[in-house]
């Protein structure tokens, strides 16, 4: 149970000393092209009053300036048509997190298409076939462009949609700034965080706000679409002056709700849909939890009023998705993913490029993980997988560290002991010294990513992919 006494406190502490601001290019501002006839989704500089209001606001790079970026709603089954403009200084991509895709719209430069360059454009154009909770987000010098706030909400609706009065989305967030001037560090390439467990910011939002604070009413209903779209930190998070139930995990609906009674762990890249009931007379929270058991408060619902006299009954189950059953173990194919290296991993060398180096080269390089002893993206997939093929992939973490695995472009389902499965997921956390297996079907053609979320790992080792045969 957390705390009886929330603390709000939780403001650009612990920022490291030595560490500089961000040195932000001018940027130009290339004019918007429309000729595809899609709406512009333009990268640019922007400003955000991250920081409590004593501080300046922080310069960000953002879609459309903002950071988050805009909510994008589409029904299931529609298409998303936009136009990416890029108007940073550097490259950049959209990957659209957790949407069984078309390969070539995934988003990842080297892999499915080339990166966006300063002043240019890139249309996205695909299908939507599962609806859920979804995030869009860059995909060049990710823990940068991610870290500097490249990054929002897909939210695809159902036909028939949950008895809720309200749909609220929290993309959950931290970010690392200077106590001094509120603007953003810009250390992205710290090896102290690369080599242990990711860059971590001194201040947490929701939605952009600090302090943020979504007024209700006593037995109101509402839908919370909950979205990490942090660089490295995990999310312990509890209810209070609610209650709850979890529908869905990663985007895909459970076959039945299941009450938030325990804390919810939400690692970089997940997302959980809750259905709330507002219990609460004055003000309902949702907390972030610490170890130690202290909790800060993530978002305030403070109640004005009565929605109902009663609360209701337990909210029936979401409409599943399609193409959600997973083929019998029996005839999947297994392989093995050993994560390996970090500090106080012991990891003595690994391949990078083609060649064998030690870990004080490998360091030299900023590659400080690796996959099966190999360190960064290859010419060759972890593996080749005939199209509808079944696949089993154990994970094992032998690093001081957790690690959330993401794979592009297919959802998978843990194997549990017993040969049950667990929910349906495009992304998996892992604690330190664990083993874990997953299963699912090769069933997208293409090549798809599979990597760590704590994008500062990613960049300095843990990245592989799977290729799918048409």
């Amino acid at each position: 149970m957390p705390p009886s006494k929330p603390n709000r406190r939780h403001i650009l502490i612990g920022a490291a000393a030595s560490a500089a601001t961000a040195s932000l290019l001018p940027l130009g501002r290339p004019q918007v092209a429309q000729a595809s006839g899609f709406a512009p989704l333009e990268a640019r500089k922007g400003a955000v009053q991250l920081a409590p209001s004593e501080f300046p606001k922080t310069e960000v790079w953002g879609y459309d300036g903002l950071a988050p970026g805009p909510v994008l709603r589409y029904p299931q089954g529609g298409r998303l048509q936009r136009q990416l403009v890029n108007s940073l200084p550097q490259p950049t991509s959209v990957h659209w997190h957790g949407i069984r895709i078309a390969n070539e719209m995934d988003g990842v430069p080297g892999l499915t298409q080339e990166a966006v360059p300063p002043g240019g454009q890139f249309d996205y154009d695909f299908a939507l076939p599962d609806a859920g909770t979804y995030w869009y987000h860059a995909h060049w010098a990710s823990p940068e462009q991610v870290g500097r706030g490249l990054h929002g909400a897909l939210v695809v609706t159902e036909a028939d949609a949950p008895d809720v009065d309200r749909d609220e989305v929290l993309l959950l967030d931290d970010w690392r700034l200077n106590p001094e001037d509120g603007q953003i560090f810009a250390d992205f390439d710290n090896m102290h965080d690369r080599s242990h467990a990711g860059r971590l910011g001194n201040i947490s939002t929701c939605n952009g706000h600090y302090d943020a604070v979504i007024p209700v009413k006593q037995n109101e209903r509402l839908r919370l679409r909950l979205i990490n779209a942090a660089n490295a930190r995990i999310f312990t998070l509890a209810l209070q002056g609610m209650s709850g139930w979890v529908m869905a995990l990663d985007g895909m609906p459970l076959p039945e709700p299941i009450v938030a009674s325990e804390p919810l762990v939400l690692a970089p890249g997940q997302r959980i849909d809750l259905i709330v009931d507002i219990t609460a007379a004055e003000e309902a929270l949702l907390l972030r939890q610490a170890a130690n058991g202290e909790a800060w408060v993530q978002v305030a619902f403070p109640v004005r009023d009565q929605a109902a006299s009663q609360p209701r009954e337990a909210p029936a189950p979401l409409p599943p998705n399609p193409n959600m059953a997973t083929a019998p173990l029996a005839r999947a194919r297994p392989l093995e993913l050993h994560m390996q290296g970090g500090a106080m991993g012991g990891m003595a060398s690994a391949s990078y490029q083609g060649k064998t180096l030690g870990m004080r080269d490998l360091a030299r390089k900023g590659q400080f993980w690796a996959f099966n002893g190999i360190s960064g993206r290859t010419d060759q997939p972890l593996t080749r997988a005939a199209l509808g093929e079944a696949l089993q992939i154990q994970l094992r973490n032998d690093t001081a560290f957790a690690h959330t695995m993401h794979l592009h472009g297919m959802h998978f389902r843990e194997v549990l002991e017993g040969g049950t499965y667990g929910p349906m997921r495009d992304t998996l956390l892992l604690g330190r010294g664990e083993t874990r297996s997953i299963a699912f079907v090769a069933d997208n053609p293409g090549m798809w990513l599979f990597h760590c979320h704590m994008l500062g790992h990613a960049a300095s080792g843990m990245t592989s992919w799977i290729e799918v045969s048409a």
